[in-house]
């Protein structure tokens, strides 16, 4: 059994983040071949025993520009679609996530239908009622945040 201490070593290393980006390509690939018939539902740890819905999310990179996609779990509240930039709980924010902030209109896939949305980071009272209902969609959430020191930003999607 690994210690906390290398457990988040590992998951903070280098290595681990080029595994998660080339999953993340090969992921999307599938996923938009698709329709999000194969993808639609992420399977990996607790989605093993509740498959948690899947989106694809375009964003603009900050500095280079360039247009990237990211594979997020996603829950709906009323018009709003609603993300987590856990980044499968590492120490740092995902990309995706510094992206946002500097580019919120952005565009996202659920299944076959993509659609413009625009990216605000839920305030307090917003994140304290959307967390019960994340972490019932994907429950690694809660562990993630229990392992790491930040507060893990949820993000708002609306409508544009």
């Amino acid at each position: 059994m690994t210690t906390p201490k290398k457990s988040a070593r590992l998951l903070n290393s280098s290595l681990t983040a080029k595994f998660a980006r080339i999953n993340g390509k090969a992921h999307t690939w599938i996923y938009r071949r698709t329709g999000g018939r194969v993808g639609g539902n992420l399977r990996l740890g607790a989605g093993c025993r509740k498959p948690a819905p899947t989106l694809l999310l375009e964003h603009q990179g900050r500095k280079s520009g360039k247009t990237f996609v990211s594979p997020v779990v996603y829950i709906i509240d009323n018009r709003n679609v609603i993300i987590v930039a856990s980044a499968g709980g590492r120490d740092e924010n995902p990309q995706w996530f510094r992206n946002l902030r500097a580019h919120p209109d952005v565009h996202i896939q659920i299944g076959p239908d993509r659609r413009a949305v625009k990216a605000v980071v839920a305030s307090a009272d917003e994140r304290a009622r959307l967390w019960p209902r994340l972490v019932d969609a994907y429950a690694d959430f809660d562990s993630y945040q229990a392992n790491i020191e930040r507060e893990i930003p949820v993000v708002i999607l609306q409508p544009r």
